[in-house]
């Protein structure tokens, strides 16, 4: 009996291991995540600036010498936040509606943007983490900043496809 139960695993082991490729290569696939082209668009806004000071009176005082805001100006980016998933392409479109010159920066990328003026700039979304964006104007930081915050792809592939295993679509 002994010696019948070896043969039969010697002759049923190559099939079993056929069997087992065969079934994989059938069981659906995990979802994935495509990236996409992201269309953004970020505006420069002035919070508390010098020529606010008829309208502040207190900023007289702020933006004077020793004053907290001296050689200072509060700006902002609106939206502030940003979030993209890893692999995506952003289409910024980069408003600047005053006079002052500003900057986006993050880590590997800057662009800088004249007063009065649209700037269109393209960044890919290589990996997933939190990133600073500022304004590289020494005068408005560290007042003027936001982040990007991108998601890696694999904890999106679920989302990606709805939620829905392949096996369960209809």
């Amino acid at each position: 009996m002994r010696i019948a139960n070896r043969h039969f695993f010697q002759l049923a082991a190559p099939c079993c291991g056929a069997l087992v490729v065969a079934a994989a290569a059938c069981a659906p696939r995990a979802p994935s995540y495509h990236p996409r082209v992201r269309t953004l668009t970020v505006t420069t806004v002035p919070l508390l600036v010098k020529e606010q000071q008829s309208l502040y009176p207190f900023l007289g005082a702020a933006f004077a010498k020793g004053g907290s805001l001296e050689g200072k100006e509060v700006y902002a980016f609106s939206p502030s936040t940003l979030t993209v998933v890893e692999g995506d392409t952003l289409q910024l479109t980069l408003i600047n509606p005053e006079d002052d010159v500003h900057s986006f920066v993050l880590p590997d990328f800057a662009v800088s943007l004249p007063g009065n003026t649209t700037t269109h700039a393209t960044y890919v979304a290589r990996r997933a983490g939190i990133f600073s964006i500022v304004c590289a104007v020494q005068a408005h930081l560290p007042m003027m900043s936001g982040q990007l915050v991108v998601l890696p792809a694999s904890a999106m592939a679920s989302a990606d496809s709805g939620g829905v295993s392949p096996s369960r679509r209809p």
